[in-house]
């Protein structure tokens, strides 16, 4: 009976926790994806001892000691990193300092057009190491799930940077008219503006 139920947890729960993980939704989700793999690791145990399949034992043994660490790592460490970013962000809302938001934040940040409709999102920031001065954004659009998604630098000059957006100074004619990057070969410096262009 319990290398049954094991049988049928140990893959769902696999399954499961790849599907949290692999959605990159934050350090909590990813935290509790490994605390489902290791759910999935114990079940696979379970049915490796039952089965008298040392070899399947002996990885979920280790799987599991990994699966500790990824929880440490995202559950405790990493959560911490953005609770304390996410707090800096609330509480500079209500003060009178300037408005932040984190830097890891910019990554998926949504990217509208400048009638505000939205475009894609940002992907990376590239700055420049003298002054720490954002260069350009690599911005995704079209695609389905980063599947046949194009990207296209943006100047910084080009870009307006919200709390949870940021927003281009061109229309999205004008975006589709910027050269999409070849992956793996983005540019060494940042492209020319062409908000005035737009």
């Amino acid at each position: 009976m319990m290398a049954d139920l094991a049988g049928w947890i140990a893959p769902i729960a696999t399954m499961i926790a790849a599907m949290m993980t692999a959605a990159n939704l934050g350090a909590r989700v990813t935290g509790w994806g490994f605390v489902v793999f290791t759910i999935g690791s114990v079940g696979w145990s379970i049915v490796g001892l039952t089965s008298g399949q040392t070899n399947l034992v002996a990885t979920n043994a280790f799987l599991t000691l990994v699966n500790a660490v990824g929880i440490w790592r995202w559950l405790g460490r990493q959560r911490a990193y953005e609770d304390g970013g996410a707090s800096a962000k609330t509480a500079s809302r209500r003060s009178a300092a300037k408005t932040l938001f984190t830097a890891t934040g910019l990554g998926g940040m949504p990217v509208v057009d400048s009638a505000g409709e939205t475009l894609g999102k940002s992907v990376e920031a590239l700055m420049a190491c003298d002054n720490a001065e954002i260069a350009y954004v690599v911005v995704a659009s079209g695609g389905l799930g980063g599947i046949d998604e194009e990207l296209r630098a943006v100047a910084r000059k080009d870009l307006r940077f919200g709390c949870d957006r940021l927003e281009l100074a061109m229309t999205a004619d004008a975006f589709a008219r910027l050269t999409p990057l070849s992956a793996g070969d983005w540019p060494a410096e940042a492209p020319p503006a062409r908000a005035a262009a737009a």
